[in-house]
């Protein structure tokens, strides 16, 4: 352990230069400053320092042209005025290491709880490649969630990455802190992107606490932070999950939200110049998270895997607005909670029907294909007649299927809430019993009643 400190303390002060590439502010066009005698030295991305009478400001080379670059700063430029110094620092890197386990770090590496923070010895871009597709592993086999939902209708597995489509309100933050205390992973790596700074406290001490702490690293970025750190947030959360990923470790990748991060980086193309075109978002909203999106996944042989959870937010539970509707075309899976489930007091508050894992069927055997088959037969007979059923419109006996539903749908609706410490084994054996008691013949019994097998 002591090496790897030496080593990071080394490659810091390689990193170290005597002398910086400075220029002089010449404008302050609203948010965005304009630097001159920086353009032939400062590439788009790299982080510049501004010293001001009252200060220092950090920022972003945003844009260059003629010889002029501009500048985003990472805060208000109140006290900024002409002829400041504005010096070049580089493109902006982190350095992971295995200390960073159970800490709250900022998207810049800088520790957030307190404590002093060693960095790696291997230093890391924002923006990475992902592992190239024709070389990346399929995905791997069933985890472990702890919770019932997910080891049966909805099952995750290693590399997968999943969408957790929400409105406010509706328990998905306690969800995200359930999967990251349950789910089977070496390392769980969390990014709370635009959170309110009482939230990310909360989160951290009482929602995930000690036991989920343990494993985990948090990179936060609060909602009073500029968009160009909230933009960051996922990005450094990503390529912290990279760096235990390359170490051969399976790591667990949730971000909260990536809604927020399509914000923040709205806010950062339309400084940059760029139009608004997809409902409000610039054109490159859908890169930016197709890009974050597929650096998670499969890794490459000898290496571990990332399997990502990534949080939308829903307006009025619409589906098709722009960020659900990018996201879910590239994820392997998405999980749907509904308000009105949360309103009458059952969490996690997931809409089954709604939802989907495309590891299914591949991710469970025949059997329980078969069982998992017939308790959505059963979900879906229910929902299309529960108005009717409330209302006391039907009598028992006029359809067997529906029949069979209404004994179900009490047992199944508390299994959807119910935790599975024993793992997928035990849940689908409770399933098995709910059917069972409904009515519904085990999948042996229906094959020899139908002279198959």
């Amino acid at each position: 352990m002591e090496k790897l400190e030496l080593d990071g303390l080394l490659a810091q002060i390689t990193q170290i230069r005597p002398a910086r590439a400075v220029g002089r502010v010449r404008s302050v066009d609203g948010t965005v400053i304009w630097v001159r005698g920086l353009a032939h030295l400062a590439c788009i991305g790299d982080r510049l320092r501004l010293y001001h009478a009252d200060g220092e400001l950090g920022g972003e080379v945003l844009r260059i042209r003629d010889d002029l670059v501009a500048m985003l700063p990472d805060e208000g430029p109140e006290g900024v005025s002409q002829d400041d110094r504005v010096a070049v620092l580089g493109p902006p890197v982190l350095a992971p290491s295995n200390d960073w386990v159970g800490r709250v770090i900022d998207p810049y590496g800088q520790p957030l709880d307190g404590r002093s923070l060693s960095s790696g010895s291997l230093r890391r871009p924002f923006r990475a490649s992902p592992p190239p597709a024709a070389q990346r592993r399929g995905l791997g086999g069933r985890l472990r969630s702890g919770l019932a939902a997910f080891d049966t209708f909805l099952p995750i597995v290693r590399g997968q990455r999943v969408g957790l489509f929400a409105g406010s309100g509706v328990g998905k933050s306690r969800l995200l802190a359930s999967l990251a205390r349950g789910v089977e992973a070496d390392v769980v790596v969390l990014a709370l992107i635009g959170e309110r700074g009482r939230e990310v406290h909360d989160f951290v001490h009482d929602v995930l606490g000690p036991e989920g702490m343990a494993r985990s690293v948090v990179i936060a970025a609060s909602s009073d932070r500029s968009p160009l750190e909230r933009r960051r947030c996922a990005l450094a959360a990503m390529t912290v999950a990279e760096h235990f990923r390359d170490t051969g470790r399976q790591v667990l990748f949730l971000a909260d939200s990536i809604t927020r991060f399509a914000e923040a980086h709205r806010e950062v193309a339309v400084a940059a110049g760029e139009m608004p075109a997809l409902r409000g978002f610039p054109p490159s909203t859908a890169n930016q998270i197709m890009r974050l999106a597929e650096r998670a996944g499969p890794g490459l042989a000898g290496s571990g895997d990332i399997t990502a959870i990534f949080s939308v937010l829903v307006a009025g539970s619409d589906m098709e607005e722009p960020i659900a509707d990018i996201l879910r075309g590239v994820l392997d899976g998405h999980v749907v909670l509904s308000r009105e489930i949360a309103e009458r007091g059952r969490f996690p508050a997931i809409n089954v029907l709604r939802s989907v894992s495309r590891s299914l069927p591949e991710a469970a055997t025949e059997e329980e294909n078969d069982v998992l088959l017939q308790a959505r037969h059963l979900l879906g007979a229910y929902a299309r007649s529960e108005t009717m059923i409330r209302a006391g419109l039907y009598r028992e006996g006029e359809d067997p299927l529906l029949d069979q539903a209404i004994r179900a749908w009490p047992d199944l609706d508390t299994f959807f809430s119910e935790a599975a410490p024993h793992g997928p084994h035990a849940a689908f054996n409770q399933l098995r019993l709910i059917l069972r008691r409904s009515g519904v013949r085990p999948p042996q019994q229906r094959r020899r009643l139908s002279g198959a097998g």
